[in-house]
Parts: structure tokens; C-alpha cells; sequence
């Protein structure tokens, strides 16, 4: 794997590739002003400090013994002639994360000339943009290769930002309280941690149980994960009778990230405006008032003149407007009805003129941001609408979590789309008093501070936890060094709420490592000192599955089928990993999950299944890279 950057999610993806996926990588890291042409001191001095980071990553890897190799190369530019060097030719990926857009196209471009079977994965921020950029060099592999097949090989140009990457973190942080997440079709699931049941309970299994911590987990005098467990050590997709065997230790288990806190109060969301917003509730009461009585005076007519009933209802109406003749002569009561429904008439006109205002009103303010409801609790309260707080409001809604919006700017990226989805927002500075008040954060469930500025996210999570002590906060912080110790801080200062910060690089990496790993990888989830990982197999192309039934395919400790796709291959989402546009019509998934035990697998079929390194190699028939690990690692 070659990594080309200068910032800290090339070392973070270097990191995810060599630990988790025990992958060979190259890191090349620009060193010329050249890659920075706005700020080229700034520039060498990221570079510098990329470098040394790299270089210690390389030498604790080299001490260990385990992992595989590290190389870290320091380039003027990137061409063909840098590309050739580092071994472009022959590797299985390339990742293009330099924070210049310009120049992650420029090395595509080259790269795919090199080496038309290359897997490309490029950070851009301008998604349309990434797109066709995509089918270009994929295109362009074709031609360059006409007997390439991209489908069996896995030959693929991935396109991918911070934004659409770090946000399905973000938000299951904020309801769930981890970022142990894998993304597959539009679902965000989640790996939770069991402690062990009490006699006589049963642990709840989620969608299933992936795996058996280590006897020493729950030990207070023992070690996470030690190797001095044996075989009480962590165990990888267990089999029904071996989960049920180990009552006495803890498990982890895969769910699906919903909402699972109190019902918010007040109305927060619907596109479609209720007929009760048109008029104000003293409005409606007038109107029913002018109705009761225009209705009394009417079966008063009848009685009093005999007249039949819809003659009588005849006359009040025209009574009403002022439409009929004076009733001289007529009979005292007809003249005094006539003279109440022409006092009623008066008092229906500017009732009616202030219905039309008011509706006129409504239609007017429709597209306006709504503020938040009185008696709003429950909610989670997003700071940030720029491109991460765009996506992460995206995923809320989608999630139907009830969130509150705080933007600084009217004219922010995500604006349209909170107006659109008719999500309350508050506009105004959150370091301002009352800001925070005003989007109900005393009754909030969490806040998410994701805008671009790391003291303005700081002081709203301070600021909000001196209001409510017990608070779930998750803030977006960019060097990670700064993250760990704002966390370790606020931890200690509420050890009683959850807390959580991270850098959009940290969260971002293990997308952008599975994207290297090929389309069919959706993501991998660390078990103490092991790894699963989970990925999205057409059936056809594994030997292992297809023709035999659901039950027959799981190989306790190596992989496990969780959910199936039985839809026509032309009909189906691409890519499972991929995040579902903001205008997307269907965002239904069509994976059935938990899929009968007898179902037979056809080789139309596409499973997800999780699985061990190992065992994910027995299954795709490739040898491994490194050293054969021991069975479940």
C-alpha cells in the first residue's frame, strides 16, 4: 500500500493499514514548498514533523517484530518518475490524502498511467467533482488494460472527504457513545460491549454475538487481553453452544446505532406543515366561537318561525352578510334574530381578515428556519453547519434523531438543508450568552461541537457542561494530541458523563484504509488484540458459500454470514460502504438481516459477512502478506 500526504490522516491511515490490516505500506511525504503553494514554510514544517512521526511509527514497528514494514520516502513533487520509485507498479493500492486537491489529481492521473490495475482512493472535497474524476479513471484503466475486468479484480477509483467520512463517527458517538462502527447500506452498526449476565438473565445478543472477551476482561487484577489467558483468551464468531458455555464472561455484540434515548417533547420535525400552524390557537377559538353562534341563531330561527330548518339556516346566512331585506313588519322575534346575525356578521369580518393574514403568513415564513419548541427535551444539539455538520445533520435525520442546530453564519453550507428538513436552528455566536440557552441545552440528550474552530468547540462543551453536569459531548478537535487531553481532562472533571473527542483524521482513516482494501471491504472493528472485519462477497465469486445454506457457510472463529442481499446484481446499491446522498429518493436498504439458518446462497446472491483476517483470505484465495497469524487473530 502507498499512502502519498503531509498531514496527520496520512499517518493515521498508515497506522489503520499496518495495525489492523497488517498491510506492507509506503508513506511518501512531500518536502518541497512546492506542495504547499499558499504557506511554504507552513508546509515544510508539516512535512518535517509528518516525517518524524513516520520515522518513529517505522522504528516501533521494526522493534517489535509483528508488524509489517513501514517505509517512508520524502519527495520534491509528485510524477511518474516519485510514482515509479515507490513501487506504484507494484502495489495493491494507492491513497492520495495530500490537503491540495490539484495535486491528488495530478497523481491519479499519473498513477493510473503507471499502473492501469492500481486502487485508487483520492481525497477531494468537491464531491461532484469526485465523482466524475472517478468513472474517468476507470475508464481510463480500461482502455489502458482492454482485458482488465475491474469487477473480478476489485479494481476500483474510490473518491472520498473528511465530511462524508468522519460523519457517521460523529453521529453514533453522540447517540451510542462509540465510534466502533461499520457503515453498510445506509445502516450504521455498531460492535457494544456485554459484561456477563447475572444468574438466571439472559444477555441481550443484538443482531449477533461477534465475539467472547478474554477471562481477564472483567478481572480487575488481570489484563486486558493477556496472553496469560490461554484459552480463555478472546475468541472471534463463536458458535451459539460456545456463547452459551461461557456465562461468566463478557461479550460483544453487533447492533444497529438507532435512537434509543427518551422521546423528545415538542414538535421538531415534518416537511408538511400541520393544518393547526396555518392560525394561532386564539384565532381558531374565535372562529369556532362566530361558528357556535351563527349555528345557535339559526335553530333559534326555525323554532321561533316555523320555517324549515334549511330555509331558516337560508335566511341567517343572509342575515349574516348583509344580504338581506330589513325585516319590517315581520314578527319581533324575526326582527331581533335579524338584528343579533347582523352584529355577529360584524364581528366575522375582521376574523376572517385576520385568518387570511395569518395563513398568508404562514405560506411566507414556510421556508424560514423554526425555532425550537417550548418544552423541548431529549434532543441532541448540533454546533456547526459547515462540511462536517452538514453531513452529520444529514445522518441525524436519517436516523430520525431529534437535533437542534447552532450556526454562527446565515449563509452556511448546511442551512438549506436544516430548512429543508425543517429542523430548528439558532442563529448566533455560541461563545454568546443565551445561544446555547436558546437551543434548549439544559434539557438536551448530547451535544456535538463540530465546527472548524477547536476553541470555539472547547468552550461550548465547558460552557455546557457547567449547565448540565451529566451532558454527552463529542467534540471535533484536529490535532490529536489536543484531543486526548481535552478528553482525559473532562473525563476526570465528570467522571459520570460520557465524553469524547476526536480529530476528523482519526475518525476518517479506517474509511479511507477500507476503501484501499478494496470496494468489497465495508470496515474493521479491534477485539482487544484481534480484529474483524467486515466485508460485502458476491457469492459467486466464493467457493466457500455458494450453494450451501446459511448454516453451513459459518466457520466458528473464522467468518460468519449477517446478512444477505438477494436483489438482481443490476438492481442493487454498488457499494454498501458507500454514505447515501443528501438527495437520494431511497435510502432503503435492501440487506435482509439475520436470514434463515436453512436459506440456500445462490450464486446471484451477495452476503456481508465478518470474519478474521485469516479466514477473510481463505475466502477471497489470497495468501497472506506477512506471516500467517494464528487462528482468530
Amino acid at each position: 500500500m502507498v499512502v502519498f500526504g503531509e498531514d496527520a490522516l496520512a499517518e493515521r491511515l498508515a497506522a489503520e493499514l499496518r495495525e489492523l490490516y497488517r498491510m506492507r505500506v509506503t508513506v511518501v511525504v512531500p518536502s518541497l514548498p512546492g506542495a504547499d503553494r499558499a504557506h511554504p514554510t507552513a508546509g515544510r514544517a508539516r512535512a518535517s514533523a509528518l516525517l518524524a512521526r513516520m520515522q518513529s511509527m517505522m522504528n516501533r514497528a521494526a522493534g517489535s517484530g509483528t508488524t509489517p514494514e513501514v517505509r517512508v520516502m520524502q519527495v520534491a513533487d509528485l510524477d511518474e518518475d516519485t510514482l515509479a520509485e515507490t513501487g506504484v507498479e507494484r502495489a495493491a493500492a494507492l491513497a492520495l490524502v495530500h490537503s491540495d486537491d490539484e495535486t491528488n489529481i495530478r497523481g491519479a492521473l499519473a498513477a493510473r498511467r503507471l499502473n492501469p490495475r492500481l486502487r485508487l482512493v483520492i481525497r477531494l472535497y468537491d464531491r461532484k467533482l469526485g465523482q466524475h474524476l472517478a468513472d474517468l479513471l476507470d475508464q481510463a484503466a480500461a482502455v489502458a488494460s482492454p482485458g482488465l475486468d475491474p469487477a473480478a479484480l476489485d479494481t476500483s477509483s474510490t473518491v472520498l472527504s473528511d465530511a462524508d467520512t468522519a460523519a457517521p463517527a460523529l453521529v453514533a458517538t453522540a447517540v451510542a457513545g462509540t465510534s466502533k462502527i461499520v457503515q453498510a447500506d445506509g445502516l450504521l452498526l455498531r460492535a457494544v460491549e456485554r459484561t456477563p449476565p447475572r444468574p438466571g438473565e439472559v444477555a441481550d445478543p443484538g443482531l449477533c454475538t461477534l465475539a467472547l472477551l478474554s477471562s481477564t476482561a472483567s478481572d480487575p487484577a488481570g489484563s486486558e487481553g493477556s496472553d496469560a489467558s490461554g484459552a480463555e483468551g478472546p475468541l472471534l464468531l463463536p458458535d451459539d453452544d460456545t456463547v452459551a458455555a461461557a456465562d461468566r464472561r463478557g461479550t460483544v455484540v453487533l447492533e444497529a446505532v438507532t435512537h434509543d434515548g427518551p422521546a423528545p417533547t415538542g414538535r421538531l420535525s415534518g416537511r408538511g406543515l400541520p393544518i393547526g400552524s396555518f392560525f394561532s390557537r386564539r384565532l381558531r377559538w374565535s372562529l369556532a366561537g362566530l361558528l357556535l353562534v351563527v349555528l345557535t341563531l339559526a335553530v333559534v330561527s326555525w323554532l321561533t318561525t316555523g320555517d324549515h330548518p334549511l330555509h331558516a339556516a337560508y335566511l341567517t346566512l343572509l342575515d349574516l352578510l348583509a344580504m338581506s331585506d330589513p325585516a319590517t313588519g315581520a314578527p319581533t322575534a324575526r326582527q331581533l334574530l335579524q338584528l343579533l346575525t347582523g352584529v355577529a356578521g360584524l364581528l366575522l369580518m375582521p376574523v376572517l381578515l385576520a385568518a387570511v393574514l395569518e395563513g398568508l403568513g404562514t405560506f411566507r415564513t414556510a421556508s424560514a428556519l423554526r425555532r425550537p419548541p417550548r418544552g423541548l427535551s431529549g434532543h441532541v444539539v448540533l454546533l456547526g453547519l459547515g462540511k462536517i455538520g452538514t453531513r452529520v445533520l444529514a445522518r441525524l435525520c436519517e436516523l430520525g434523531i431529534p437535533v437542534v442546530c447552532v450556526e454562527e453564519d446565515p449563509e452556511a453550507r448546511g442551512i438549506p438543508l436544516a430548512r429543508r428538513e425543517r429542523v430548528p436552528t439558532v442563529i448566533g455566536d455560541v461563545t454568546q450568552e443565551g445561544v446555547l440557552e436558546a437551543a434548549k441545552i439544559h434539557r438536551a440528550r448530547a451535544l456535538l461541537a463540530v465546527t472548524s474552530s477547536d476553541t470555539t468547540n472547547l468552550e461550548a462543551v465547558l460552557y455546557a457542561r457547567s449547565v448540565q453536569p451529566g451532558l454527552r459531548v463529542s467534540l471535533r478537535l484536529y490535532d490529536d494530541a489536543f484531543a486526548t487531553a481535552v478528553y482525559r481532562t473532562l473525563r476526570a472533571a465528570h467522571p459520570g458523563a460520557l465524553t469524547r473527542s476526536r480529530s476528523v483524521s482519526t475518525l476518517a482513516a479506517p474509511a479511507f484504509a477500507g476503501a484501499m482494501m478494496g470496494r468489497r471491504i465495508l470496515g474493521a472493528i479491534p477485539v482487544e488484540r484481534r480484529v474483524l472485519v467486515f466485508a460485502a462477497l458476491e457469492v459467486s465469486d466464493t467457493p466457500q458459500l455458494a450453494g450451501r445454506t446459511i448454516a453451513e457457510t459459518f466457520r466458528p472463529g473464522s467468518w460468519r454470514v449477517l446478512a444477505l442481499d438477494p436483489a438482481d446484481p443490476d438492481e442493487r446499491r454498488a457499494d454498501l460502504a458507500a454514505t447515501p446522498a443528501d438527495d437520494d429518493a431511497d435510502n432503503t436498504g435492501g440487506l435482509i438481516w439475520n436470514p434463515h439458518p436453512g436459506y440456500v446462497l445462490h450464486a446471484q446472491d451477495r452476503v456481508l459477512i465478518a470474519a478474521t483476517r485469516q479466514g477473510l483470505a481463505e475466502l477471497l484465495g489470497t495468501a497472506p502478506h506477512t506471516r500467517s497469524a494464528t487462528p482468530g487473530s
